[in-house]
């Protein structure tokens, strides 16, 4: 254990270096230090470095931290071992936003409206996401205020899912075939599409949910005892419960909204790391999910982008291919959130 994180942080660290060296165009690992200090080296190179593969990478880290921690808080609080980020809903809520700015133009007067307000571009589509997220959330946390049962809470995620994705086949009936071919792209996840302009929001928001987690981690271990022994343990259990959905629903909601709903690596990674790590503690298992959670992104984004081609895979597809074992994995073996908790 005393080796495994700083054994983790030194992957992370060869992982990053290779997911900027490694592409399309592979850039020679001796350049980075010339590239990085301005000496001499191809101006295409320093210009892939900087303009794309530098923030991808970056952005690679923060999104699989998130979604690794956003499944954490989700599979203690429901104590289901199948929760994912986006079992609130949060992902179909920005997958609607999404849809209402790239799938309207078909729908009259509701295209113009969204052109009319400058819903144009990445910028655009990340706020229409992120709105459709806020929406979702403030949706739930209503309901949820009224309705203690953390059952129904899940069931109400699921059912907000259906309805939005019930909206979103319904706009896909009128768009042209361009816009459902832009959907459908963002719908396959991507790392490379926030800049350096964007950036700063993105890793920003995720470092709130973070520290906030963090926060968590004694309360989370609390909650693995069951919702009766938190209260009588003096944790007020409202404040706690809408902190994680809040927390949750940030990170999940800023990750999707800039890269698109990214799947797999909030249900897999935190079960990679009880296994790894041989631990439920939540003291340990937040930071070794925000390590773990960034090597496994980049992994899956080195992947994707098949070093030496031209052709880019799904990002899905590779954290499905990721996740999709390790959640089969669970279902076959069982899993005991309590096991190796001190409160």
């Amino acid at each position: 254990m005393s080796l495994g994180i700083p054994l983790a942080l030194c992957i992370l660290g060869v992982l990053f270096a290779l997911d900027i060296v490694l592409g399309s165009v592979n850039i020679p690992l001796d350049s980075l230090f010339a590239i990085i200090t301005g000496g001499e080296v191809k101006d295409t190179w320093a210009t892939i470095f900087w303009v794309w593969r530098l923030p991808k990478a970056i952005t690679a880290v923060f999104a699989g931290a998130a979604l690794a921690l956003s499944g954490l808080l989700m599979q203690t609080f429901f104590r289901n071992p199948l929760a994912d980020p986006y079992i609130l809903g949060i992902s179909s809520g920005a997958s609607v936003g999404v849809a209402l700015v790239m799938l309207s133009s078909g729908l009259a007067g509701i295209g113009a409206v969204f052109a009319g307000l400058g819903f144009l571009g990445d910028v655009g589509i990340s706020f229409a996401a992120m709105l459709g997220s806020l929406a979702v959330l403030l949706l739930i946390l209503v309901i949820s205020a009224k309705i203690q049962s953390n059952v129904t809470i899940l069931v109400l995620g699921i059912m907000v899912s259906y309805i939005s994705g019930a909206i979103v086949t319904i706009l896909l009936q009128f768009s042209d075939e361009s816009s459902m071919h832009t959907y459908s792209f963002w719908t396959f996840g991507s790392f490379s599409g926030v800049t350096w302009g964007q950036l700063p929001l993105f890793a920003v928001l995720l470092t709130v949910g973070f520290v906030v987690s963090f926060l968590l981690a004694k309360p989370l271990n609390v909650l693995l005892l069951g919702e009766q022994y938190a209260v009588s343990m003096g944790m007020d259990y409202n404040k706690v419960k809408n902190t994680i959905m809040v927390s949750t629903a940030v990170m999940a909601g800023v990750v999707t909204a800039f890269c698109g709903p990214i799947g797999f690596l909030g249900i897999a990674v935190p079960h990679f790391c009880r296994s790894l790590f041989v631990t439920a503690d939540h003291r340990i298992l937040v930071p070794t999910c925000v390590i773990v959670g960034g090597i496994i992104a980049l992994a899956t984004d080195i992947i994707s982008h098949l070093p030496g081609m031209d052709l880019v895979l799904p990002l899905n597809a590779i954290t499905a291919l990721f996740g999709a074992p390790v959640v089969i994995w669970v279902i076959v073996r069982g899993t005991r959130f309590g096991r190796g908790v001190t409160t």
